[in-house]
């Protein structure tokens, strides 16, 4: 972004005075998200720091994007322009902990890994198990993202109590009220920074397990992963997470099913064994998961996409997305929820895409509804197919935009994850 030497320094004073002049920067080259360049890097210190960067841009109608680690900057649609990127990477720990309620209030900022460290010596967890390790909490929430444990616990919007929030025009509002009617921690999940920043998080806590159980077994088919899964949750073994691994290749890595059990040792294994037993053909039962348990099927050059259906369709849309592509496909995820991940190759056509995404449209349509989302791909390709498909936001989501960011300056163009 170019803009005249007299309006940047105006803007990197202001900016300053909000956060201090070595937590402000004019953006280089490597100041980016997913290819759109910035204009000004701004890295505060706290919420009212936060709050007080909303309100200069407000009044300068700036447009602002938020950015905790940055391991999810390239997922969903590019914004338009971003004048401002807020880092919120030094915003960090944790507010409170309040062992009776079994709640912790977090810096957005935070990493998921240092909370991890600090529950664990309390015996407690935040049941998120992402694929994004060196991801912050505010970026797991502004993203919606979950992993395995998503079957038992549910996505992070299921797992916040209250937010605070900053919004477009640097007021700060407590996420546990409602707005217009709206729950506002709910709905900033899954928002990707468009509805506001989120600086602080209160959320649910769990007991760590005492005992671990993995029954891991070879598939053959995404058919047969599909009847596995429907004899184990209609089954009263009450696993904490179902998850199959589909490799594209022939001839690498066997296919998987693979479930998780917890509890008191006793339980937890006696519920694995079982498992094993109903699901048959040589399922095993392991202290350890599978090495691809809770990552991402696709790599950093690879085009991802998410698929989310009724979970006895989904595997209807994984041979769709074969047929359209012509070969196998790798797709993980948790499939007792019918949502998984799809890799495909960065080289791939244009025309291959756009074909594999609307016959995963047309398969869910056809079986009772879902999405197929164009997760992460290069500029070039993603501009020249259908990302997400023709469904609109939400009337309720859409009206929330319209009374939060009446001018659409934050993350303009990046419209939530609604799965």
């Amino acid at each position: 972004m170019t803009r005249e030497s007299g309006v940047a320094v105006t803007v990197i004073e202001a900016l300053a005075d909000a956060c201090g002049p070595e937590h402000v920067w004019e953006a280089g080259p490597a100041d980016t998200v997913d290819g759109v360049p910035v204009g000004w890097v701004a890295a505060p210190g706290s919420s009212g720091e936060v709050a007080e960067v909303l309100r200069f841009a407000a009044a300068e109608g700036l447009s602002v994007v938020p950015s905790g680690a940055g391991t999810k900057l390239d997922w969903g649609p590019p914004p338009t322009h971003v004048d401002v990127l807020l880092d919120l990477g030094r915003i960090t720990g944790v507010l409170d902990y309040a062992p009776s309620a079994m709640t912790a209030t977090v810096a957005a900022g935070t990493p998921l890994r240092a909370l991890r460290a600090y529950l664990l010596k309390e015996n407690r967890r935040l049941p998120l198990d992402v694929g994004s390790p060196a991801a912050t909490l505010g970026g797991v929430l502004a993203t919606n993202e979950a992993g395995p444990l998503r079957h038992r616990f549910g996505a992070p919007r299921d797992l916040v109590v209250g937010v605070q929030v900053a919004l477009d025009e640097g007021s700060l509002e407590r996420g546990d009220l409602t707005t217009d009617g709206y729950d506002l921690a709910r709905h900033v999940c899954g928002s990707y920074g468009t509805l506001g920043v989120i600086t602080e998080a209160t959320v649910r806590l769990e007991p760590l397990p005492a005992t671990r159980a993995w029954v891991i077994r070879p598939v053959s088919t995404p058919r047969e992963a599909q009847r596995l899964t429907e004899a184990l949750v209609a089954s009263p073994l009450d696993p904490v997470a179902i998850e199959a691994d589909l490799p594209g290749s022939a001839g690498g890595r066997p296919a998987e099913f693979a479930a998780l059990f917890e509890g008191d040792r006793a339980t937890a294994t006696l519920r694995a064994e079982s498992a094993a037993k109903l699901l048959g053909g040589g399922a095993t039962v392991e202290q350890l998961p599978p090495a691809w348990w809770g990552r991402y099927p696709f790599d950093v050059d690879d085009v991802a996409l998410k698929i989310w259906g009724r979970p006895s369709e989904l595997f209807a849309v994984v041979y769709a997305l074969r047929d359209a592509a012509g070969m196998p496909v790798p797709v993980r995820g948790s499939v007792g929820l019918g949502v998984a991940h799809v890799a495909l190759p960065g080289t791939i056509s244009p025309e291959r895409l756009d074909g594999m995404l609307t016959a995963a449209r047309t398969v869910l349509l056809a079986r009772g509804g879902g999405g197929c989302s164009l997760l992460r791909a290069p500029l070039d390709l993603r501009e020249l197919v259908e990302s997400d498909g023709p469904a609109p936001l939400p009337p309720a989501a859409a009206r929330l935009k319209l009374a939060l960011d009446p001018e659409d300056r934050l993350a303009p163009g990046r419209l939530p994850d609604l799965a």
